[in-house]
């Protein structure tokens, strides 16, 4: 599992890039757990132009001096900052003045300083707003194999008959690859699927789905520990 650079450049826009099971060394059978169940924030607002892709979304504010937790969507999160002025749902601008890596495991987790925002005031009224930037100023994915992901996120993942497996909801990486992570159809606790060729064999952006191959037991809630379990 691989996230293939982005920026500014002509690689960029948070594209998401599968890689081979001989790569990943994961096999379309093993054993995948559902992600711990957590409080889920309000759904982000549909943007109003669909030739906008999400790049961002801030998060809670950071210290007292108007910093901002931000989470990128691009495949180098760093690179957010390097698109200059970034469109909001409310027909606001803003543009980051300078971002670094937030402390903790998830790299697309950043600390962002907005231009015109100062005081823990300010930046708390960011919190949940989506940074967006026009399509037509991103490079086209180079092969099949990648997709922005502001295009994965909301898609139906189905199974090879076409049953609906779940919804992507989101498009995380902890550092080991890019994952989805996927709502049932009805409802629940979410779970994660690497996104390699194994586990999503086909990819189909213009029709808004994802072909998967998810073991059984996928949604299943984590059993009871071993006895002989240190953790």
């Amino acid at each position: 599992m691989a996230r293939r650079p982005a920026g500014p450049t002509s690689r960029d826009g948070g594209r998401r890039g599968r890689t081979s099971s001989a790569i990943g060394k994961i096999a379309p059978d093993a054993a995948t757990s559902p992600k711990a169940p957590a409080p889920k924030p309000a759904p982000r607002p549909a943007p109003p132009d669909p030739n906008l892709v999400l790049l961002g979304e801030f998060g809670r504010a950071h210290g007292l001096t108007g910093e901002v937790r931000l989470k990128s969507y691009t495949g180098d999160p760093q690179a957010i900052a390097g698109y200059g002025t970034l469109q909001t749902t409310d027909g606001r601008t803003l543009t980051l003045a300078d971002v670094r890596p937030a402390p903790g495991p998830s790299p697309d987790m950043l600390i962002a300083r907005v231009k015109g925002v100062s005081g823990r005031s300010a930046a708390e009224a960011l919190n949940r707003v989506a940074l967006y930037v026009p399509r037509d100023r991103l490079a086209a994915p180079e092969d099949d194999d990648e997709v922005y992901a502001a295009d994965l996120i909301g898609a139906a993942a189905v199974d090879e008959a076409g049953t609906l497996v779940g919804t992507i909801v989101a498009v995380p990486n902890y550092g080991g690859g890019d994952l989805l992570e996927l709502r049932p159809p009805n409802g629940g606790a979410t779970a994660l699927l690497p996104f390699t060729k194994a586990f999503v064999p086909v990819l189909d952006v213009a029709q808004r789905r994802v072909t998967v191959v998810a073991p059984e037991d996928l949604f299943a809630a984590p059993g009871d520990k071993p006895a002989d379990d240190p953790g």
